[in-house]
């Protein structure tokens, strides 16, 4: 379901998300050091999104 333009602000909608994708995890744990390849996908740790 989408959202009316008239309900937009000027950018657009702007939410800022609390849940990361997968991949989005992985790429932060690799940031902070706690990623190695060959790692399992599933069962990753918990991550705070970055502000």
């Amino acid at each position: 379901m989408s959202q009316h333009k008239s309900l937009q602000g000027p950018r657009g909608i702007v939410v800022k998300r609390n849940v990361l994708k997968r991949f989005e995890r992985v790429e932060l744990l690799k940031k902070r050091g706690q990623w190695k390849e060959g790692d399992r996908v599933v069962g990753l740790k918990k991550t705070e999104p970055e502000l």
